[in-house]
């Protein structure tokens, strides 16, 4: 690509923000519910009593607080598996613009819930916000990698896990007790979510369509040219209308793809494998296990306020992820997601070891908190952004929607396990949980080494070629072993 085209114009950084909207839904929604956790469990044993007339037992509390935390992962599956039913047929922009009715209408079940006595009204709002999310995680890196330099995909990609940890940062922030974590205020901490969707919502309209979403599902070659041209600040897009062109080509050859497709394929069974393992590395990592009960870890550190460590945590996570926007072009992908799991593998031993010694050694508890702050930084180095945008640069536009939806439930799925599993694991297995994510991390880490290629630079056609040519090649050698087999047997049957 050519240097002029690394122009970073103000309609690409409008277009870039409003998307990235969606990740902060992600972000806030995800963190919204740790800190009313007791204020929540109140109102879940009130409204029980009023339905009942009796006291309702601590395991039906326990398990309707479970659900209300849980069913947000469901509904993110739900929605992750649904990307390509919106993509294909209403386009990137407007399937992010249309969706934000799912997060209006659970914003005002969550933000009602109370004013009716209704847990059901909570639950379902946490469901439909949680398909709304899962949704979210598919539209927005798509889109953000669509309409992108090449040059600049990987750094504009990032700005999708910016999003998502200012979201919870401020989910963090909102829900202490003097803003919105009060028992008066916790239904307007979960109704906010709204305000984001009416934002968004007002100024989608004035974003672009994905260009590669006009000129090869639309067939608008014109439009494509006159937004790539207004996005990258030049005249000469020749070169990317001629490569998606050679694309719409290729895809109008294939027939259409679906998720058993890319399973079967042989050229797309590598990028699916890798994009499955990658969104897997993210979650299985444990830094879901840290945000989850990183309140709990603090406080058995021997830190008096907890949650403002908490929030130190997510402070630490969103000025990594800046670091990584600068780092990803530099560094590569591959590298940086390397980096990140070794540094995260060696931090979980070093947790371990201090959570096991804090009680003798009480400046443990320090090497503790400064293990699981530098954990995190690790994580959004690589970890954490990369895995999201990378599935979208490993596949052309025709497969593309069901690799992010497949990518997208496997993150969720992780996700919802790790929520559900780790405080079981964590209760008997004690300070050691932290070493089964060390075994994840190696082997994440070993499978990245071997497996992953560099996408830096590359455009979508050329990384879709060399993942054909392996297949190609694979093929080629598989034939020659079969071939190979069969030469034996033709000889010993000749001298018979």
């Amino acid at each position: 690509m050519e240097s002029d085209k690394q122009n970073v114009t103000p309609s690409l950084i409008f277009a870039i923000a409003i998307a990235t909207i969606g990740s902060f839904q992600f972000g806030y929604n995800t963190g919204v519910i740790n800190a009313p956790e007791t204020i929540i469990k109140d109102f879940l044993n009130y409204t029980l009593e009023e339905q009942r007339e009796n006291h309702p037992s601590n395991v039906l509390l326990t398990s309707l607080w479970s659900l209300s935390v849980a069913i947000f992962s469901v509904g993110g599956m739900i929605g992750s598996f649904s990307v390509g039913l919106f993509v294909n047929r209403y386009g990137r922009r407007n399937s992010m613009l249309i969706v934000n009715l799912l997060a209006i209408a659970g914003g005002c079940l969550m933000g009602f819930c109370k004013l009716a006595e209704s847990f059901e009204m909570l639950i379902l709002g946490r469901l439909v916000i949680g398909i709304f999310c899962g949704l979210c995680t598919g539209f927005v890196p798509m889109y953000i990698g669509e309409v992108s330099p090449t040059a600049l995909r990987g750094a504009f990609g990032t700005l999708n896990q910016l999003g998502i940890v200012i979201g919870i940062l401020v989910a963090q922030i909102f829900g202490l007790e003097v803003i919105l974590g009060s028992e008066e205020l916790w239904p307007v901490l979960l109704g906010f979510t709204i305000i984001p969707a009416i934002l968004q919502s007002a100024a989608l309209p004035f974003c672009p369509e994905s260009p590669r979403f006009l000129l090869i599902n639309r067939k608008e070659e014109e439009s494509a040219k006159e937004i790539l041209q207004r996005l990258w600040g030049t005249q000469d897009v020749s070169q990317d209308i001629q490569e998606m062109k050679d694309e719409s080509t290729r895809m109008a050859q294939e027939k259409r793809v679906t998720v058993l497709e890319l399973f079967r394929a042989p050229s797309y069974r590598q990028p699916i494998i890798i994009s499955v393992v990658l969104q897997l590395s993210q979650q299985l990592s444990g830094i879901n296990a840290v945000f989850y009960y990183s309140t709990g870890i603090f406080k058995d550190a021997g830190v008096e306020e907890p949650i403002y460590a908490t929030i130190g945590a997510g402070v630490v996570n969103t000025i990594f992820t800046v670091v990584s926007l600068f780092l990803v072009e530099r560094a590569g992908r591959r590298t940086l997601h390397m980096i990140g799991l070794g540094g995260m593998a060696f931090c979980s031993v070093l947790m371990t070891v201090s959570l096991l010694l804090k009680d003798t050694y009480g400046w443990m508890s320090f090497v503790c908190i400064g293990a699981i702050l530098v954990f995190v930084a690790f994580f959004e180095v690589g970890p954490g952004p990369i895995p999201w945008f990378i599935v979208a640069e490993l596949f052309s536009q025709g497969p593309r929607p069901a690799a992010m939806a497949v990518a997208g439930c496997s993150n969720w799925t992780s996700n919802f396990l790790v929520g559900l599993l780790f405080p079981s694991a964590a209760f008997y297995l004690g300070a050691y949980v932290f070493i089964v994510f060390t075994g994840f991390l190696i082997t994440f880490l070993i499978f990245t080494f071997f497996k992953v290629p560099e996408t830096r630079g590359r455009t979508f056609e050329d990384i879709t070629r060399a993942f054909e040519g392996q297949a190609a090649e694979r093929a080629g050698k598989a034939s020659n072993m079969e071939m190979n087999s069969i030469e034996p047997f033709k000889e010993t049957t000749t001298h018979v």
